[in-house]
């Protein structure tokens, strides 16, 4: 298979027909979780701890999570045939394979996609793992790990890796990792990819080989929102960014 560099670049013409890719790259964040609701409190308040105390990975899907995903779902079946997916790959996370589900059944209530539609789970999909900070709302950190707080304003959003966990750009490694085997299993289909904020992000930093700055700019990803980049010219072109009005 052709290098993933060659996959954002581009081919010289005569190559072109190597190159593989989905014909339509969909990505969305999962619904709102209980976690979100929980630290967007905890922001507002300055509160040392959240409630949660089950893992990350075990996080399910708020009551509005399930009406997005629900809308994700109607979306999705409302897509011109061709660009519907036909496959999914997804975060294992709980979070995740509940949006997954709950939109493959809305759009198969649809008659849109089949009942049953395959859904891949990988684990280069799971969310940012943030080690010691892991469930520390902001002001808990500053107040605990005021170390890590000066460390991450030095280094960056991009580059600061907290202890045990990961940075942003470990993040970008493994979404290129994957892009190459999804790349090499959708070759001509449209697919959808169920993960997690800094996941999404990084799909686009890496697709659209976005500079830092230009990277930090963007917009936190909104849950259930709609991401798209289409092959064209022998590369991911994008489409739509961050979009909710499915919603």
């Amino acid at each position: 298979m052709p290098e993933l560099s060659t996959i954002l670049n581009g081919t010289p013409r005569q190559d072109r027909a190597a190159v593989p890719l989905p014909s339509v790259l969909i990505a969305t964040r999962h619904g709102q979780s209980t976690a979100n609701v929980e630290f967007e409190l905890a922001e507002s308040t300055g509160a040392l701890s959240v409630p949660i105390t089950c893992r990350d990975a075990d996080i399910p899907l708020s009551m509005l999570g399930q009406q997005q995903a629900q809308g994700l779902g109607r979306w999705w079946g409302e897509l011109p045939s061709a660009d519907r997916p036909r496959t999914v790959w997804c975060s294992p996370y709980v979070r995740t394979t509940e949006t997954a589900r709950i939109a493959i059944a809305q759009a198969a209530g649809l008659g849109s996609v089949p009942v049953g539609l395959p859904v891949r789970y990988d684990e280069r999909l799971r969310d940012r793992e943030l080690g010691v900070l892991e469930m520390l709302p902001r002001a808990a950190i500053e107040k605990h790990h005021p170390e890590e707080a000066v460390r991450r304003r030095r280094m960056g959003e991009l580059y600061y890796r907290p202890p045990g966990g990961e940075s942003w750009s470990d993040v970008a490694l493994r979404v290129r990792d994957l892009l190459r085997d999804l790349c090499a299993a959708e070759a001509g289909r449209p697919v959808l990819l169920v993960a997690h904020d800094n996941v999404v992000l990084m799909l686009r930093y890496v697709l659209e080989q976005l500079t830092e700055d230009q990277l930090l700019k963007l917009n936190p990803v909104r849950n259930c929102s709609a991401s798209v980049w289409r092959a064209q010219d022998c590369r991911l072109a994008p489409e739509l960014w961050n979009d909710v009005t499915h919603l």
